[in-house]
């Protein structure tokens, strides 16, 4: 088959849709697929909107037997409010074109419609960034190929029938836009439930699932970890890996450790990742609340390397992601592969994968002071942390390996060809 992937960034750039399509993409090439992605060429999320954001070359190259082809990215003073006044025509495909959150890439456009290639499949990823999906249906109709879209939704709180997050990632311009698709993958029930409620026939949603493979993700050491974080072997480190933001729940996860350390619980905290401008403004307003004895129990790693993460994995006791913005969390799998048990929040896809008071703690969405109680619990009992991320390890085998998640899609692929 000749597929084309269509995703808003792709790795080096960090992200759990891009790692997810970077591991589909290899493991079709594996299995003698031509895969061909279009991307544009951002490294960090904010060059969607920033022009002094990191960015790699534009152009074309060959990527683990992938061929990649990285589109600049357009901009021009006052960007964001053009795109919400030229939004505003009632026209679908442009209101997906238009949406001020969008990689706007004219050239993976242009392609999409002009390039003399065909392909078999064209496969295209995800909410919110509608512009490299809808350039997915402008050629996969000018091939005549199916198109298939993994929005990954993010459906956010389910108590709050006015989420935003949900209603960010349900908007008519992206209903339309799926329900253009031959076949849509989702992740979890919940997702499910999602697509289709925004009217997707029930025989075009599959369910799939991610995976995770253990050598990804473990083997690192703990006391190197640990030294270099200069916590003692007995202190309890409570980890959290993702884009810090305020939607990731970075923020409500040290509002949660605050609330500890108001009743002397000994909490030390691990944060890595690429740090949003909505946590780097609540960190300046924490360091201003705090002393440096308090600071000292956080640690800001920053973006982390493959045996970096490894040693972060092994050096923590808690993995904690209460996010509101997660179709999944391939970062979980990553912790019970590591023994390590989950706290999060009741919210999105997170809510099918952890069984609470099973494999780890479900807290209600923006409930800080039951965080704060879920922590306090497994800070004091290593017993339950290790009951909790041992029975996390025992169901990966089973439930979450990436041959079958990945099998099923280039089935589907197949299928759809016939």
């Amino acid at each position: 088959m000749r597929v084309a992937h269509f995703i808003q960034r792709y790795p080096p750039a960090l992200g759990g849709a891009e790692a997810y399509f970077a591991r589909l993409s290899r493991y079709l090439v594996e299995r003698g697929d031509e895969v061909t992605v279009f991307t544009s060429n951002a490294i960090a999320l904010e060059a969607f909107w920033k022009r002094d954001a990191k960015v790699v070359p534009a152009g074309s190259t060959i990527e683990d037997g992938v061929r990649v082809r990285r589109y600049p990215l357009w901009h021009v003073p006052g960007r964001r409010y053009l795109l919400k006044v030229v939004s505003l025509f009632p026209q679908r495909l442009w209101q997906c074109l238009t949406m001020p959150c969008n990689p706007i890439c004219p050239d993976m456009w242009h392609d999409g419609g002009h390039r003399e290639e065909t392909f078999d499949i064209v496969h295209a990823s995800s909410f919110p960034y509608a512009w490299p999906i809808a350039c997915a249906r402008r050629l996969a109709r000018r091939c005549g190929a199916p198109l298939i879209i993994t929005p990954f939704l993010h459906t956010g709180d389910p108590d709050d029938p006015a989420d935003p997050t949900r209603r960010g990632y349900t908007t008519r311009p992206l209903r339309w836009l799926l329900n253009e698709a031959g076949a849509v993958f989702v992740q979890t029930p919940s997702e499910r439930c999602a697509a289709l409620e925004m009217g997707l026939p029930d025989a075009k949603v599959i369910l799939q699932g991610l995976g995770v493979d253990a050598a990804d993700c473990t083997g690192g050491e703990r006391a190197r970890a640990r030294g270099g974080w200069i916590v003692a072997g007995d202190e309890v480190v409570l980890g959290h890996l993702a884009n810090n933001s305020y939607e990731k729940g970075t923020v409500d996860l040290l509002q949660a450790v605050e609330a500890l350390w108001q009743r002397d619980v000994p909490a030390q905290v691990v944060l890595a990742g690429p740090e949003m401008p909505n946590f780097r403004e609540f960190w300046r307003q924490f360091e201003q609340r705090h002393g440096a004895g308090e600071l000292r129990r956080v640690r800001r790693l920053g973006v982390l390397d493959e045996a970096q993460k490894r040693d972060f994995f092994a050096g923590i006791d808690v993995f904690v992601l209460p996010s509101r913005s997660d179709s999944f969390g391939l970062v979980l799998l990553e912790a019970w592969a590591n023994g390590v048990p989950n706290v999060a929040y009741r919210a999105g896809g997170i809510a099918d994968v952890v069984r609470d008071e099973v494999d780890g703690l479900l807290v209600p969405c923006g409930k800080i002071a039951a965080l704060a109680d879920a922590l306090g619990q497994l800070v004091h009992s290593a017993d339950e942390r290790r009951r909790l991320g041992e029975a996390g390890r025992e169901r990966l085998p089973a439930e979450f390996r990436w041959d079958d998640k990945l099998d099923r899609v280039q089935r589907t692929y197949g299928a759809l060809m016939k």
